[in-house]
């Protein structure tokens, strides 16, 4: 497509705007013949044009500084954040107040960068800034899962990969689902991606079992133990393998889902099974103007990002104090990963409450009909991503993290992909399903209370030799 000349734009008069209930400054806002204000096309920008938005109003600083602050309630959570450092620099004797602390400053924090990726989704376009979000969404949990791999705590690090994926296959969507489909019958989801993401998470999760299948498979009854240096080698190896081919997997699915093959498949709202809700948000992002600078965006990002990694440092370093508190594998699986979680359940139970209200006022707006997907998402990229890329630094920085997990984790893993699946086969949900997916999730949480553990996992997931542990 060429580029078009600057005559191949008009300008909007005073009195269009008005009528567009527009708040841009007089005459400035450009689109292509053709267009309109209320339909701009979006395939004669390209990423560049969008990034800067050229030929439309830019957002001052002063209204994204204000914007940022008034972005969520959960912002003033962020006095936890100086105490947090304060607490922790005060020594162990402060060691859970500290952790305790850190954990509450993460939350607005991880609101912080999913409001920055969803403000960014503007400046991107609907596809490639969705996968700006629910990289985002992970980074939290992502660098949790560093700072434990490099401090060498391997089987928490274990246990909270899994919790932290649990969260996002069943207890979010399952909140999202309940509160989404409390005024309709069912939602809709996209059906191309739920068969990718069906895909990916069978592919995923099954991966776990063939680590545990050879380490059981070891087994043949004899009196020699199965831990050891060599059988150790020969996980690692295989965990390696088995990583760089989840990468090889997801990076394929990248690509397919944002460069589709087929003439005039620019993005997935144009897909044929697209439903009229997918190109309404679509569309949203053409029509509406952010409420955020880009620049200012970026450095939101940036800033919200270091400050998660410090304040999650100082989480790490009083795990062992708190820790002693709860079951080993109930801490790692069920408190630990809501560090990640940004309050998504919390907003979308007081979402639910709101529509309720104004629907008991006559106020209601209409319900939305697109199911919010984006935990499913954010699972995917956990699993195919951040869980092989964790396996590949540890090789790297000779931390010896594997992808043979406890026998317990592994069953819980598998049997809450196959319930996700099962739920959103026909790319449809209800409220009913929701309700189901937050029971599995209890019930989850409370056997894992009493669950201790697999010994022989846990002398394999040591920075030091094996044998020598043994011996």
């Amino acid at each position: 497509m060429s580029r078009e000349s600057p005559s191949a734009y008009h300008r909007l008069t005073d009195a269009q705007e008005r009528e567009e209930g527009g708040t841009s400054e007089p005459g400035i806002e450009l689109y292509p013949l053709g267009a309109s204000a209320s339909q701009p096309l979006a395939e004669h920008r390209s990423l560049t044009d969008r990034f800067l938005r050229r030929g439309k109003r830019q957002i001052r600083v002063s209204r994204s500084l204000k914007a940022i602050v008034l972005s969520s309630w959960m912002n003033l959570l962020l006095i936890a954040l100086p105490l947090s450092w304060v607490f922790h620099f005060m020594g162990s004797s402060k060691a859970t107040t500290a952790f305790y602390f850190s954990f509450l400053a993460l939350k607005p924090l991880a609101k912080l960068l999913e409001y920055g990726g969803d403000q960014m989704t503007f400046y991107l376009g609907p596809d490639l800034g969705e996968l700006l979000v629910v990289t985002l969404n992970n980074s939290v949990g992502a660098t949790l899962a560093i700072i434990l791999l490099l401090k060498c705590e391997l089987k928490l690090l274990q246990s909270s990969l899994i919790g932290v994926i649990l969260l996002r296959l069943l207890l979010i969507p399952g909140v999202a689902f309940v509160t989404g489909g409390s005024h309709l019958l069912e939602q809709d989801l996209h059906p191309a991606v739920t068969e990718l993401n069906h895909t990916l998470l069978t592919i995923g999760v099954f991966c776990l079992l063939l680590p545990a299948a050879f380490f059981s498979g070891m087994d043949d009854g004899a009196a020699t133990t199965l831990v050891n240096e060599t059988n150790r080698n020969n996980i690692l190896a295989i965990s390696r393998g088995l990583a760089v081919i989840l990468l090889a997997v997801y990076v394929c699915s990248r690509i397919f889902l944002h460069k589709p093959p087929g003439e005039g498949k620019s993005n997935l709202a144009e897909h044929a099974l697209a439903s009229e809700a997918l190109k309404k948000r679509a569309r949203k992002f053409e029509e509406e103007d952010p409420e955020v600078n880009q620049w200012v965006c970026i450095g939101l990002v940036a800033i919200a990002l270091a400050t998660a990694v410090i304040t999650a440092e100082w989480l790490v370093d009083s795990v062992d104090i708190v820790q002693g508190t709860f079951t080993k594998e109930w801490f790692g699986l069920v408190l630990l990963p809501w560090v990640s979680v940004s309050g998504d359940a919390f907003n979308a139970i007081l979402f639910a409450i709101r529509a309720s209200i104004r629907s008991w006022r006559g106020q209601s707006e209409p319900p939305d009909t697109l199911a919010n997907a984006r935990p499913i998402d954010s699972s995917v990229q956990f699993i195919m991503f951040w869980m092989p890329f964790i396996i590949l630094l540890g090789w790297w920085t000779n931390h010896p993290i594997s992808l043979l997990f406890d026998s317990f984790e592994v069953a819980l893993i598998v049997s809450s992909a196959f319930i996700l699946n099962y739920v959103t086969a026909d790319a449809k949900t209800n409220y009913a399903e929701g309700f189901a997916m937050l029971g599995y999730w209890f019930m989850i949480a409370l056997t894992a209370w009493f669950y201790q553990g697999q010994d022989e996992i846990d002398s394999l997931l040591t920075c030091e030799s094996v044998d020598a542990t043994a011996g």
